[in-house]
């Protein structure tokens, strides 16, 4: 989702051909298959297969930002067409999944929950659409909708393997945690995009680190994808309070709306300015 978009003008069709227009959109539409088929299993109660399709959906939505930046594709119908399938995969899909496997048994609490995750994906989404050309790259504001989808797929499929045994997952879980990740989602908190994270700076950690990670998920997948997911979902929480007690100074533009609202420095040309949070009258 958010990868697919991008500041510069769509390429001129006269240097690109239409197959290339194609092939991004055809994972957008591979993301949208995985979504209808995960509402089709959460149906039909296979809820693992569910949220293993929502996992696949996840792939193919970074996959179609990638192709498109390679092959100078990107195009507003590319915009628009893999934001409508976000907000199957990513927003219905989940709903229904979690609906389905544990909100149900909650009665109007339980619709809620599975209603407001869906709401606050679609406004999730329209946000970032019109703020596409105002947020740095380098981070999101608010938790992105296919990270907070992930994160009750992920949590089904972790219910059932060897992290269940340490962690029970107890009554209410997923009641709570669909809450939660909604309030997220449409939250001022800011998330890294970890699109500018050079790892060949640092060779050996970056090797060993890959490694112990590879490792986990191959001994315990599910257990190490949920733990994953829900750091990053916890990240952006923890950064902002540390950001607000001080220990942190956040850096980067005061008119940036990820970073303006918290106050902070900006660097400019080796000399640090600082500035104040923005009252609420609009007065610096």
């Amino acid at each position: 989702m958010e990868s697919y978009r991008n500041s510069d003008p769509p390429s001129s069709p006269r240097n690109r051909g239409r197959g290339i227009y194609i092939l991004p959109n055809l994972f957008t539409a591979g993301n949208l298959f995985c979504g209808f088929y995960s509402i089709l299993a959460g149906f039909q109660h296979r809820f693992r297969d569910a949220a293993i399709a929502i996992l696949i959906a996840a792939v193919f939505d970074n996959l179609d930002g990638k192709v498109a930046r390679l092959a100078h594709a990107t195009s507003p119908f590319g915009v628009e067409f893999d934001s409508l399938a976000d907000l199957i995969s990513f927003g219905a899909a989940p709903a229904l999944l979690v609906y389905n496997s544990d909100l149900y048994q909650y009665h109007r609490l339980g619709t809620a929950a599975a209603f407001l995750f869906l709401a606050c994906g679609a406004l999730r989404l329209a946000r970032f659409n019109v703020m596409t050309t105002k947020i740095s790259s380098k981070y999101f504001l608010g938790l992105p909708i296919p990270a907070g989808a992930l994160v009750l797929s992920a949590s089904e499929l972790a219910r059932t393997g060897p992290l269940s045994h340490v962690f029970p997952f107890p009554p209410g879980f997923f009641l709570l945690a669909t809450y939660v990740v909604s309030i997220l989602m449409v939250s001022p908190l800011r998330y890294r995009s970890f699109k500018e994270v050079h790892l060949l700076r640092k060779p050996l950690p970056t090797f060993v680190t890959v490694m112990i990670v590879s490792l986990s998920f191959f001994l315990f997948p599910s257990s190490s994808f949920f733990v994953g997911i829900l750091l990053y979902a916890v990240l952006g929480v923890v950064e902002y309070l540390l950001y607000r007690m001080g220990v942190k100074k956040p850096v980067g533009d005061p008119g940036d709306p990820v970073l303006g609202w918290m106050g902070g420095t900006v660097k400019r040309r080796a000399r640090v300015i600082r500035f104040r949070r923005p009252r609420s009258g609009g007065k610096p």
